[in-house]
């Protein structure tokens, strides 16, 4: 019963076709060997017809959709497949950038270890990027992928020059409370921990059709990491 509570607590959208939870970080979307912490079992727990639509990463907090019957589910691939679902993710990049609206357009590949990297003969990926606020050293990028490729974003971004916050893996360092906060003082004996453990990196929002041509857009909340970093970034780095 703790589990199904669990999630029932992550749900910010439902009809009677599709489940819409807010993903909390470190939860694999689908089952692996590693870690029995994954959406697909929780959600199974709370209804056994749930299907998952779409993966965020393991890091990734937000929007994530469950359809609850197969044609639900095949209404939703069939608008992936067409480009015609809408998703919005804010990341928090390293450095001051001062975009209106630019579409990276560039391919990509996979390589060993789960790294992708850019390659000239690799597969299509596009993503649409705008700023959204801008802080002294770093800024929330909204951002917008047309492709679906894996770590799409997170290398976009190193691409431009703007790699997500701990995104070790893309050239994102850790970001502390002393990097923003003016005569800020450790306490003796205290190790500093980053102000994120993870990939600063939200699925804000997902837009896309029910089954009665309905527009279904749900915004997911930032989780407690997350919107703790932005407050940071608001109060001491303005």
């Amino acid at each position: 019963m703790k589990r199904v509570s669990e999630f029932k607590d992550m749900v910010i959208f439902e009809n009677d076709h599709y489940l819409v939870v807010n993903k909390p970080p470190f939860f694999a979307t689908l089952e692996d060997r590693i870690n029995d912490r994954n959406m697909l079992s929780l959600a199974r727990e709370y209804n056994d017809q749930l299907q998952v639509c779409h993966r965020l990463d393991k890091e990734t907090s937000g929007a994530l959709v469950f359809s609850k019957n197969d044609e639900a589910y095949r209404s939703l691939a069939m608008q992936f497949e067409d480009r015609k679902v809408t998703k919005v993710y804010h990341a928090i990049s390293h450095g001051i950038h001062d975009i209106e609206g630019v579409k990276i357009d560039v391919p990509l590949s996979g390589a060993k270890k789960g790294i992708v990297r850019v390659d000239k003969f690799g597969k299509t990926a596009e993503t649409l990027i705008k700023t959204e606020e801008v802080f002294k050293h770093h800024t929330l990028i909204a951002c917008k992928p047309i492709t679906g490729r894996t770590h799409q974003i997170r290398v976009h971004l190193a691409y431009v020059k703007a790699s997500i916050v701990n995104d070790n893996n893309y050239g994102g360092d850790d970001i502390y409370l002393s990097d923003i906060k003016r005569k800020y003082n450790l306490k003796k004996g205290e190790v500093e921990q980053p102000l994120i453990k993870r990939v600063a990196l939200h699925a804000a929002s997902i837009a896309f059709k029910d089954l009665e041509g309905d527009l279904i857009d749900v915004n997911a909340p930032y989780p407690k990491d997350y919107e703790v970093l932005v407050k940071q970034l608001r109060k001491n780095a303005r």
